[in-house]
C-alpha cells in the first residue's frame, strides 16, 4: 500500500479515536501507590466555563480545601473512614455553592427533597435517606438509617425521625437561596426538567470517599437533585450500588452527574465488581463506566481503592474535586 495512504489512514484513526474519548478526562492522583490513609471529594461535575471568575473559582477552591482539611485531620489521626465522609458531606451541606442541604435546588412545586446514602466498606451496611425536607445534614440522617434501624433506605419522614438531636431539625425555608430560587423560576417557565448546569447558576451534588489507617473504606453522597424536578423523583445519590458503594475488598465510590444514567448502569458497584470479578483497576474500572456505560458528559466519581489509591474521573468540562493521603499529596481542583 502506498506509504502516503498509510500515513493518512493512522492519522484518521488517531483523529477519530480522539474524538470517541475527547470526554473521558481523569485526575490521576495516586494510581500504584499504597498509603495508609486517603481521601477524595467532589462538589459536582459539569460545564464550567473555562473563564470562570477568578474570585468565584477562589470560593469554590476554598470550600473544598476546607472539607478537605476536616477529613483530613480525621484520618490523620487515627479516626474512621465513616467518620470522615459523614463530616465532610455535613460541611458541604452547609455551603450554599453546592446542591446539597442549604443551596439544594427547588422541585416543581418549589419545594426542597433532599437525598442522601452512605456506606461502610468492612461489612457493606448502608443507609439512604430520599424526600426529605427537614433534616440540616441529610447524610447523617442516612447513617442513622444506617445504625439505628434494620433498614437500608427510609423515605420522607421515616429518615427524619431517627434524628434525635433537635439541633438537627430545621424549616424549610433554612435551605433556601435567592439564587437557588431565581434558578427555579428560569427553569419552571421554561417548562422544563433540567441538570443543575452552570447557566442555571452553581452545580452540584457532593460526595466523599475516604480509606483510614485501619484499611476500612467508606462512600458518602448528598444531593438536592435535578431543577425543578417532578415531586418524588429520586437519583442516584440515594440508591447504594448507583452514587455511592464501599467494599474493602475493593473501592469506595461517590458519583455526579445524570443520576438516571448512574442508576442504569449501577454505576458505583459495577466500578467494584469491575475489579473483583473483572480484574481492573480503580482506574480501568471507572473509564470502563463513564466513557462506555454511562456516556459522554454524563458526570463524575471519585474513588479509592483498598491500598489508598486515589482516582477523580469526569467526562464532562470539569469537576469541583480535592484529594489528599498519607505520603503528604494533597491537590483541590475545579
Amino acid at each position: 500500500m502506498n506509504r502516503k495512504i498509510i500515513i493518512s489512514i493512522a492519522l484518521l484513526f488517531v483523529f477519530v479515536y480522539g474524538l470517541l474519548h475527547k470526554d473521558s478526562k481523569r485526575e490521576k492522583l495516586s494510581i500504584n501507590r499504597s498509603n495508609d490513609w486517603a481521601i477524595a471529594l467532589h462538589g459536582g461535575a459539569g460545564e464550567i466555563p473555562p473563564d470562570l471568575d477568578s474570585n468565584l473559582r477562589q470560593s469554590y477552591e476554598q470550600a473544598l480545601s476546607s472539607a478537605l482539611d476536616i477529613g483530613q485531620e480525621i484520618l490523620a489521626s487515627g479516626g474512621s473512614a465513616v467518620d470522615a465522609v459523614e463530616q465532610v458531606v455535613r460541611f458541604l451541606e452547609d455551603e450554599p455553592l453546592f446542591n446539597a442541604g442549604r443551596g439544594a435546588v427547588l422541585n416543581e412545586r418549589g419545594d426542597f427533597e433532599l437525598d442522601a446514602s452512605i456506606m461502610d466498606g468492612r461489612d457493606l451496611s448502608c443507609g439512604a435517606v430520599v424526600g426529605i425536607e427537614h433534616a440540616k445534614h441529610p447524610v447523617s440522617a442516612a447513617r442513622k438509617v444506617m445504625e439505628k434501624s434494620p433498614h437500608v433506605m427510609m423515605a420522607k419522614y421515616g429518615g427524619e425521625l431517627l434524628l434525635d438531636d433537635e439541633k438537627e431539625w430545621a424549616p424549610s425555608d433554612y435551605f433556601f437561596t435567592m439564587e437557588r430560587y431565581e434558578q427555579w423560576q428560569r427553569v419552571s417557565e421554561q417548562g422544563t426538567v433540567g441538570l443543575d448546569h452552570w447557566e442555571d447558576g452553581k452545580l452540584g451534588t457532593v460526595g466523599c470517599v475516604a480509606k483510614d489507617s485501619q484499611g476500612n473504606l467508606a462512600a458518602a453522597t448528598s444531593t438536592g437533585g435535578l431543577v425543578n424536578k417532578a415531586i418524588g423523583r429520586v437519583g442516584d445519590s440515594a440508591v447504594i450500588g448507583a452514587g455511592t458503594y464501599a467494599d474493602n475488598a475493593t473501592c469506595a465510590v461517590s458519583c455526579t452527574g445524570k443520576g438516571e444514567e448512574f442508576i442504569r448502569y449501577t454505576a458505583a458497584s459495577l466500578v467494584s465488581h469491575l475489579m473483583r470479578y473483572g480484574g481492573r483497576s480503580l482506574e480501568e474500572a471507572a473509564e470502563e463506566v463513564l466513557t462506555h456505560r454511562t456516556g459522554a458528559h454524563s458526570g463524575g466519581m471519585i474513588g479509592v481503592d483498598k491500598d489508598g489509591a486515589l482516582l477523580l474521573h469526569y467526562n464532562t468540562s470539569g469537576m469541583f474535586r480535592a484529594a489528599a493521603d498519607s505520603s503528604s499529596y494533597r491537590f483541590v481542583g475545579v
